[in-house]
């Protein structure tokens, strides 16, 4: 009997010992019971780890002999990923050296490697153009990143080779560039226009109660409650001066949470266009725009965000590098669209 719901991430499985079992050793005998998926070898690991137990008591000796009648349960971890591999996909090189690379990540191609995209990621595209020179900080799955994109935002993304710039460059990630040289800077196509045309969004951010793998801005007591500030700067304004439909936004982030700049700006009422789920409620504006724009609009299909510029200073030479990533055609074809209202 199996129980896949016993603990998050693993499975319990009750084995109940026969006639034939007996005399056998413990190890042996569940080896060949859990069989092809366990080996002997990973068996012993678990005993001695404590995951086998008899009437609720840990048995961690694999020698011990089974008698008829027993009735074990063990714990089995969920199965471990293999470790990402290099794979042969285009990458926009911004700049490289030998202590980092700095990559225009494109929209649709996640970091790293995860439940559902174990493969194909940035990753794997790394692996697959430096070798064996990303730093290992990260671990086996994240070699090198030192911070993120979610999969549909594209933009400027530096990575580490080395330890130490690893290490100098998480630093200030960190620290945001509150007191360092760090500089980021986003643009973002978003319904409507602020009232103000330049402000700052500072609302802390915690986990969404209707899905765990969203973001919400919350109360500043919650415990899950993170410091989260976003400035962000009108660029242009789309539409007749007395319905403007849209606007070209730049966000600059002091902090760097998860789907920050996504929240933020649905939290003041002015969503990004395409975010499937920040920007729902404003789907139906898309019907008030003219075609071809309407459908161009309907079936965009991402968030129309592009991280446009960063800063920082080299960990090894000093010297500050700036990298700007040109606005993607999807989003440049939007706004040209857009800009004919």
């Amino acid at each position: 009997m199996s129980d896949p719901d016993s603990e998050a991430g693993m499975e319990l499985k009750e084995l109940a010992a026969d006639e034939a079992a007996t005399g056998k050793r413990l190890d042996q005998w569940l080896a060949a019971a859990l069989a092809p998926d366990i080996s002997r070898n990973r068996v012993q690991a678990l005993i001695r780890a404590g995951a086998v137990t008899l009437e609720g008591a840990a048995v961690t000796e694999p020698k011990r002999k089974v008698s008829a009648g027993e009735l074990y349960q063990i714990v089995l971890p969920e199965a471990e990923a293999p470790e990402p591999e290099g794979e042969a996909i285009p990458l926009t090189v911004l700049y490289e050296d030998d202590t980092l690379i700095v990559v225009d990540k494109p929209a649709g191609l996640v970091v790293h490697p995860g439940p559902g995209n174990w493969t194909g990621t940035l990753v794997n595209a790394l692996i697959h153009h430096c070798g064996d020179t990303l730093s290992g900080i990260g671990g086996v799955r994240r070699p090198g990143i030192v911070h993120r994109l979610d999969r549909e935002t594209s933009g400027v993304m530096v990575v580490a080779k080395t330890d130490r710039t690893h290490r100098a460059l998480a630093e200030a990630f960190a620290d945001h560039g509150r007191t360092g040289d760090l500089e980021r800077a986003y643009v973002a196509l978003v319904w409507g226009v602020p009232k103000r045309l330049s402000g700052t969004v500072d609302a802390p951010l915690g986990r969404s109660t209707r899905d765990r793998t969203l973001r919400a801005v919350v109360p500043e007591g919650r415990t899950d409650a993170r410091l989260a500030v976003t400035h962000y700067t009108v660029l242009e304004r789309y539409g007749q001066p007395n319905d403007e439909i849209a606007a070209l936004v730049e966000c600059r982030l002091e902090t760097g949470r998860t789907h920050q700049i996504r929240v933020h700006m649905a939290h003041i009422g002015h969503p990004l266009i395409g975010d499937p789920a920040y920007g729902r409620a404003f789907r139906t504006k898309a019907k008030r725009l003219p075609q071809p724009l309407a459908d161009m609009v309907a079936t965009f299909p991402r968030q129309a965000l592009h991280a446009r510029l960063l800063a920082f200073r080299h960990p090894e030479t000093g010297a500050i590098m700036r990298f700007e990533a040109p606005i993607p055609a999807d989003i440049a074809e939007l706004m040209a669209r857009f800009a004919r209202l």
